[in-house]
């Protein structure tokens, strides 16, 4: 338990009285609940783990804290939770963050996952501390979350619009994130994933990757820490292809 206050003492910080700061409150308290239960004891906090800090615009625990809040409204959208949905969301903490603090944040994404979630405070709590690029990402990785079971429930789709739209991401980034789940089902996925028309002539598609490198380059997250990062390194990847594939049908060198 000293640990899940390490990981989430400081995020705690910045959201006190905020909906998100409700959120954990309820899943840790839900935890130490049942830890006293277990051993007649109550878990000890450490002098300041519960203070309100002020955290940059940013940092590392804003990426990891705004994924477990969304990626638990988008997980039961559906109306189930499914096992291979919570497999896959452990998956991809252990992979952006270590098989430890993984583990941990698994323990509380369950525990929210229980709550409801009001989503215009939350998402517009997460507008206040996170930049634009971070918030690409999080809807790229909702993507990748509501594909975990082989199909995008219609209303998965329509949560993760939802989200989109009140992470003030414009129809544009957002038709273009999903365009990367497309590849072989939609012949024109390259090209919606650079937001340009089919037919668009080379110079037209030259410029619209650069503009979409620049907008999805890792070295933009580099204030939210290596686990944003990394994500952002596979959709600047599958930028890269969108324009590799429109230059191959073209034959452009």
């Amino acid at each position: 338990m000293k640990r899940l206050f390490q990981i989430f003492g400081g995020g705690l910080g910045w959201s006190l009285g905020g909906p998100i700061g409700a959120l954990l409150g309820v899943a840790l308290g839900n935890m130490m609940h049942e830890l006293v239960g277990a051993d007649g004891t109550e878990p000890r906090r450490s002098s300041g783990q519960w203070s309100a800090t002020s955290q940059r615009q940013g940092s590392p625990s804003d990426f990891h804290i705004s994924l477990l809040v969304l990626a638990a409204r988008v997980i039961k959208a559906d109306g189930k939770v499914s096992q291979s949905e919570l497999d896959f969301v452990r998956q991809q903490f252990v992979g952006m963050f270590g098989k430890e603090k993984a583990n941990e944040s698994f323990k509380v994404f369950k525990k929210i996952v229980d709550q409801p979630i009001p989503l215009t405070k939350v998402c517009g709590q997460i507008n206040s501390f996170t930049t634009h690029s971070t918030r690409l990402q999080l809807i790229h990785f909702l993507f990748k979350l509501g594909l975990a079971d082989g199909y995008l429930h219609p209303s998965e789709l329509e949560e993760i619009k939802r989200i989109a739209r009140n992470l003030r991401i414009n129809s544009y980034d957002f038709a273009s994130i999903q365009a990367m789940f497309h590849k072989g089902q939609d012949a024109d996925w390259a090209y919606k994933v650079l937001e340009v028309a089919k037919g668009a002539g080379e110079a037209e598609v030259k410029k619209a990757y650069r503009k979409m490198a620049l907008k999805y380059h890792p070295d933009r997250l580099v204030d939210s820490g290596e686990q944003a990062q990394a994500a952002a390194k596979e959709t600047f990847l599958n930028v890269q292809k969108a324009y590799e594939q429109i230059c191959k049908e073209n034959g452009w060198n």
